[in-house]
């Protein structure tokens, strides 16, 4: 009988190499992520696979599943160790090897297997490994399936299979994946593109890809090093930002795309250098997107731009947006669920649904859809298109330290401390609240639109804080005093990665 995995071992001794070690909070609301080996060791791995196909067996899925690796110097040997617990479990294990996590989704339906195990930790720093799962193509796991997953795993609550594992290596996924993406027209426009890769596993794919659509590729950082030396592969981190912003400049790049860690998320500089942030890269698509779909439906994540509810060009189409959770399992379903066109994660994760894509995040997939943008307006610029919206002052993402165990409870007492003021007729930054929307942490809304937003980080002990004003700077800066008044008076809250 495989042993209760433990969450106290200590590295380097004998009962770590005999004993599985996972720390509980490393099954997160819809992903797996842990410090690797100091919160789960390979037995721990081992038990995660075991686990996964005793789920998969109780909820009536055959346990066929593709399971594929990132390109960090630890993502071989973690994906080894959940085989050998899918083997023991009775999984069919279809091993596509180093991957991007929308090339392991993409093989759930190239090779008609019902689960994908995508080992990555995505942009995270180097220490750190994950788990992308779902056994209902195109959908990764909700809390619920976490959370029977993480019943399982840590009661040592396996069953028994009838039969053993099967284990096949598919060694042309990639180029199966990437002849899918290349089966389209070329693009008409001559383009020049920063193809900004911070040195993860999108380096052996994305230049490649981009090239033989017709673009001129200048590669940044597409060499692959797990060492990531110049910068982590984040396109919401500043230091990549700025690193592709100089290459776009020195070369008079029309624009430049950057690929987080797994590919499944992509950012976009423009040709004057400037980085658009995601949700305003939705809105631009969005606008593309419904001149052609009149009455189409989009779903954003709460901390996205307001401008998905009030800008005048979506309303001229008869578009609708509606917000929903931030994380990509969430806005995945929602977008599925509600027969969505699209879905917006503000994070860079797009879901583009038939008959445009089929429900997953792929980075190369939002990459395409900037590219055919602009190859439909081939007299504007980016940074045109871009000055075409209504104008906003929005923040970066920003994220105080908080601990897994902690920041739920901080994030409850703020929903109430602001439910509280709104419920009193108090004012913020010199206004009314017009709104609070709660369905993931809390956004408050200001009687000029201006909002600002608190949520816990589903895959990192952080909070997440995000303001946005449509009226002036002034205006975001002084929710976010309000918002950053408010969680100074609790100790657990840390230091913020950035600040405006």
């Amino acid at each position: 009988m495989f042993p209760k995995p433990r969450h106290d071992l200590v590295p380097n001794t004998a009962d770590f190499e005999r004993l599985p070690l996972i720390k509980p909070t490393g099954f997160r609301e819809y992903d797996a992520r842990w410090l690797f080996p100091q919160e789960i060791n390979l037995l721990g791995l081992e038990a995660v696979g075991l686990g996964l196909a005793t789920l998969m067996r109780e909820r009536g899925v055959p346990p066929r599943i593709v399971v594929g690796h990132d390109y960090r110097s630890y993502s071989g040997a973690v994906k080894a160790a959940l085989t050998t617990g899918l083997l023991a479990g009775g999984a069919e294990v279809h091993d596509i090897g180093l991957a991007l996590s929308p090339m392991a989704y993409f093989a759930q339906f190239e090779l008609g297997v019902e689960g994908v195990a995508m080992v990555t930790a995505s942009h995270n720093d180097n220490g750190w490994t994950g788990i992308k799962m779902g056994f209902e193509r195109p959908l990764t796991f909700s809390p619920e399936d976490m959370t029977a997953l993480k019943e399982i795993v840590m009661n040592a609550a396996f069953t028994r299979a009838e039969q053993g594992g099967r284990y096949i290596y598919v060694p042309d996924l990639p180029e199966r994946y990437m002849a899918d993406l290349l089966a389209r027209p070329k693009l008409i426009r001559p383009l020049k593109v920063v193809v900004s890769c911070g040195n993860g596993t999108a380096s052996a794919f994305a230049p490649r890809v981009l090239a033989e659509l017709g673009v001129t590729v200048i590669p940044l950082n597409c060499e692959l090093d797990y060492s990531f030396p110049a910068h982590n592969p984040n396109p919401e981190d500043l230091s990549m930002l700025n690193a592709t912003r100089e290459v776009v400049l020195a070369h008079g790049a029309d624009l430049a795309l950057a690929f987080d860690g797994d590919g499944d998320r992509c950012g976009v500089i423009d040709n004057e250098g400037e980085a658009i942030y995601a949700d305003k890269v939705g809105v631009m698509l969005a606008r593309d997107i419904a001149a052609r779909n009149p009455g189409a439906l989009f779903v954003a994540d709460v901390k996205s731009t307001g401008l998905f509810l009030t800008d005048p060009v979506l309303g001229s189409h008869g578009a609708k947006t509606v917000f929903w959770k931030t994380g990509h399992s969430y806005i995945k379903r929602y977008s599925h669920e509600t027969g969505a066109l699209v879905g917006f994660e503000k994070s860079g994760h797009f879901f583009f649904n038939p008959p445009i894509g089929r429900g997953y995040d792929d980075g190369l997939v939002a990459a395409l859809a900037v590219l055919d943008m602009l190859d439909r307006n081939p007299d504007k610029t980016l940074a045109e298109l871009k000055r075409e919206l209504p104008r906003t002052w929005q923040s970066p993402t920003m994220s105080p330290h908080c601990d897994d165990e902690k920041k739920y409870g901080v994030v409850d007492r703020v929903v109430e401390h602001f439910q509280t003021v709104a419920a009193n007729g108090g004012e913020l930054a010199g206004q009314k609240i017009r709104e609070l929307i709660t369905v993931n942490g809390i956004r408050i809304v200001l009687e000029d639109g201006t909002w600002g937003l608190v949520r816990a980080s589903s895959n990192k002990p952080e909070l997440v804080v995000v303001v946005e004003s449509p009226t002036s700077e002034a205006n975001m800066r002084a929710i976010f005093a309000e918002i950053d008044a408010e969680l100074a008076k609790h100790e657990e809250v840390g230091a913020y990665n950035q600040k405006i």
